[in-house]
């Protein structure tokens, strides 16, 4: 027989609220393979005549990739995804461009510092080449005032963690807000870590959406 105790809660209910999501797909084997077979020479051609990344270096390249025939592809497979997300947050308007792509190599000790991509509404990254100790990615609490009180706690979880780390594999395209911060710790691998990243705004933003809600 329950006591007096015990029954203070007629029902409970946990209500979640502003998550923040990230959308993870593995592109198909022989699309990764034919991305691939675009873009790893056309990078590998940006790259000729620079001298190999020394321990704890990073190479960008330049910021207008979407515009290049060899990734023409792999941003066609951006937009693709895109329009997914925009459905799944039932955004009624059908359309993103991209802004900004641009690729980034890390070398064995080298790392990525937080950041966020200010000024578009998603951002998204394509891995081409991960390897063990060079193949995950760190994202981080976007509210602020979330780490002002940080009682100790039992066991991490989705609900009490300040940031989640992503693993990702060659051919794995991650999208989520631009707004999210994020980075990559010390690479420990031998193998440069490649990637391909995207940013996504709404075309015309400034003749539709920026006008007054009122």
């Amino acid at each position: 027989m329950a006591t007096e105790s015990e029954r203070w809660i007629q029902s409970s209910t946990v209500i979640p609220m502003f998550p923040t999501l990230v959308w993870k797909i593995q592109l198909e084997s022989r699309l990764h393979d034919e991305i691939d077979a675009a873009i790893v020479p056309a990078l590998q051609e940006m790259r000729r005549g620079l001298p190999k990344l020394e321990l704890g270096r990073g190479w960008q390249s330049e910021r207008e990739l979407h515009r290049r025939e060899e990734f023409e592809k792999l941003s066609q497979c951006v937009i693709r995804a895109a329009k997914t997300v925009l459905c799944f947050l039932r955004i009624g308007y059908d359309t993103l461009e991209v802004t900004g792509s641009w690729a980034t190599v890390l070398s064995r000790g080298a790392t990525h510092r937080y950041h966020s991509h200010p000024n578009n509404f998603l951002s998204a990254v394509y891995y081409v080449r991960t390897h063990p100790g060079a193949q995950v990615i760190h994202f981080h609490d976007p509210r602020s005032q979330a780490s002002v009180i940080r009682p100790p706690v039992t066991g991490l979880t989705a609900e009490n963690t300040d940031q989640v780390v992503v693993p990702v594999s060659n051919g794995t395209l991650l999208m989520f807000p631009a707004y999210l911060p994020h980075s990559v710790d010390e690479v420990t691998s031998d193998e440069e870590r490649i990637s391909v990243s995207f940013n996504l705004m709404f075309p015309a933003f400034t003749e539709n959406l920026a006008k007054p809600l009122w």
